[in-house]
């Protein structure tokens, strides 16, 4: 893994999170020399996104700041880890925006989004307020199946308890979880749905 270049997406709304704190231990355990670089989405704010793909030649202009950051940092990567609380069953405001704009950088002449996201791998982290983990059904179709679209690998989503501040540091399964997280091979991208359980790692 020593080639590889995580890039961390930390999509909550406030700092120190659950997911946040599931996020970092998970990344504690890469192996040294793997690079890592993290980005708080609320720090780098992106404005809704406007389609205008059927409109006249259907391209956008190049980004410029927290959208060229943003953008910028996910091609260097070769894994893009978006954690992100769950939020009414699915990812953060955060994440859903810079996802949304996924779609205005592969229009963007001259970049080759699409292709060059066929080559990564990408990976969740959430921490979940109810002992069902199937309430996180929703976020991990929409991570996985965004993988899929651009042919990439999915590592799964990393699932872990919490509701109050600190939980996360009380959920040993969570935890012991997290210590394996980024260890596994991943797969291309299916559609293939798994149940998810407070005891289990999604992959694909």
């Amino acid at each position: 893994m020593s080639a590889r270049r995580f890039l961390f997406l930390l999509a909550s709304t406030r700092e120190n999170g659950n997911t946040e704190v599931m996020a970092r231990h998970a990344a504690a355990y890469l192996p040294v020399g793997v690079e890592q670089q993290w980005l708080r989405l609320i720090d780098h704010p992106l404005p809704d996104f406007t389609d205008v793909r059927h409109e006249g030649a259907g391209v956008y202009p190049e980004p410029e700041g927290h959208a060229r950051t943003l953008m910028d940092a996910t091609l260097a990567a070769t894994d893009v880890v978006i954690a992100s609380p769950l939020y009414w069953y699915s990812i953060s405001t955060p994440a859903k925006r810079y996802m949304d704009h996924w779609s205005g950088w592969m229009r963007v002449p001259g970049v080759g989004f699409k292709d060059r996201m066929r080559s990564k791998t990408f990976w969740g982290v959430t921490a979940v307020s109810h002992e069902d983990f199937s309430r996180a059904e929703p976020l991990i179709g929409t991570l996985r199946l965004s993988a899929e679209y651009f042919g990439a690998r999915f590592g799964g989503v990393l699932l872990g308890y919490g509701n109050r501040p600190g939980d996360a540091l009380d959920d040993a399964p969570g935890l012991e979880r997290a210590r394996t997280f980024f260890a596994g091979e991943p797969a291309i991208a299916t559609t293939r749905l798994a149940s998810p359980k407070r005891t289990q790692v999604i992959h694909a």
